[in-house]
């Protein structure tokens, strides 16, 4: 039996909040905390609604690691589950040194002021949690974290080389409005709006945004139009999969998504910078999210599936073979238990599946890791009690050998 704390109330954290109180036989005991007090409440009620059980509630800055940490010492975790903004993953990595507790997040470390993911600022937590005896779980989410699974699986079981992977992310759902985002339109444009990069024969590739895209067969859904993007598994991957020619990772959207896009970076709300308005600072793209959909809001009437895996290419003993390891997840159902869309769902429940293997001891060390540096098997074997099966099949398809 275990104790957990989440920082962050918004989609995802309100997934990790019913998640956990699913598992009682693992996490007895459940702190939900985020700035915004009334946001905990409303995941509290349903949580007790849905699972009988009542979660404690608190109110953070995560900003201020003296504040975050006396919440820790109060709530006295096992684990911290950080489901909050990526620019507070540091202020929270710190208060979880000075009072001694294991972190888990979903996303690397982004500088609010410049559209920035890579992993550096993180990695280099590792001497201190090593000698603190703590151990740091990076990018638990689904991709990054299942994705990462899913080729720390493959090496392990499937291959002897791995030459080439492909992480493949499709949302085919449908939320009703003209346009929104499915998580944090911050971080959700910053992300789609900058450069692509892709790793092949020991470098880096940079593309334009959107310039690179290919038609996919998604299971269960079809053909649909992914674009290349970087995305921060990459970074992590290459230094961990053996052997490794060319990863890649493609996501679709759809061309009223981009249109609207484009609109609004043409006009400039878009921009992470200072301008000055009516006399006051303001940051465009803060602006437009307080205009936007709350992404949590979007779920009671998304219907429609995501498909997001993994596609190899390599060698087991000495012949060739491809193989796609795959989960389908379906809106109306992720509502139905959770009251989340699909996307929240395969976001939030992977990293309670980590603090699981934190607590019970199957994932071990101190220091700070990424997903695929860990024991993949366990984790898995739980991605398909907990809700996230997965699939995997022959791949026969010869569309990402360009």
């Amino acid at each position: 039996m275990g104790s957990v704390l989440i920082i962050g109330a918004g989609g995802v954290g309100n997934v990790v909040a019913h998640k956990c109180a699913q598992i009682s036989d693992v996490f007895s005991r459940i702190t939900l905390a985020s700035r915004t007090l009334e946001k905990c409440r409303k995941i509290q009620q349903s949580v007790k609604q849905k699972t009988g059980r009542l979660i404690e509630i608190s109110q953070v800055d995560a900003d201020n690691v003296s504040e975050t940490a006396a919440l820790i010492r109060k709530a006295n975790p096992d684990v911290v589950i950080n489901v909050a903004l990526p620019y507070q993953d540091l202020t929270i990595m710190d208060a979880c040194l000075e009072t001694g507790v294991h972190y888990i997040d979903t996303a690397n470390y982004e500088p609010p002021d410049v559209p920035h993911f890579e992993y550096s600022w993180q990695w280099a937590y590792h001497n201190r949690f090593r000698e603190k005896g703590i151990m740091a779980v990076l990018g638990c989410g689904f991709d990054p974290g299942v994705s990462n699974a899913y080729c720390a699986y493959a090496q392990k079981k499937l291959y002897d080389a791995i030459d080439t992977v492909d992480i493949v992310d499709c949302n085919a759902g449908s939320h009703g409005h003209p346009f929104a985002t499915n998580f944090n339109p911050e971080i959700n444009i910053r992300e789609i709006t900058q450069n692509g990069k892709y790793w092949e024969n020991g470098k880096w590739i940079e593309t334009k945004p959107m310039e690179i895209s290919l038609d996919f067969d998604y299971p269960e859904v079809g053909p649909k139009k992914s674009y290349l993007l970087y995305h921060e598994e990459l970074e992590s991957l290459v230094k961990h999969i053996r052997g490794l020619k060319r990863i890649r990772f493609w996501m679709t959207f759809s061309e009223n998504y981009l249109t609207h896009l484009r609109v609004l970076q043409n006009v400039g709300m878009t921009r992470v910078d200072e301008v000055e308005f009516e006399g006051k600072k303001i940051i465009p793209i803060k602006f437009l999210k307080a205009l936007l959909p709350d992404p949590a809001s979007l779920a009671p009437k998304y219907t429609g599936k995501t498909v997001i895996g993994c596609v190899f290419d390599g060698v087991k003993n000495g012949k060739r073979k491809k193989t796609f390891i795959y989960n389908i997840c379906d809106h109306a159902e992720t509502y139905k238990e959770v009251k989340s869309q699909a996307i929240s769902y395969t976001a939030g429940v992977p990293p309670v599946i980590g603090a699981m293997m934190v607590i019970q001891g199957i994932w071990e060390g101190n220091g700070v890791f990424n997903v695929e540096e860990l024991d993949p098997e366990p984790f898995m074997e739980m991605l398909n009690k907990h809700g996230l099966p997965w699939q995997q099949v022959d791949f026969h398809s010869s569309i990402l050998e360009k």
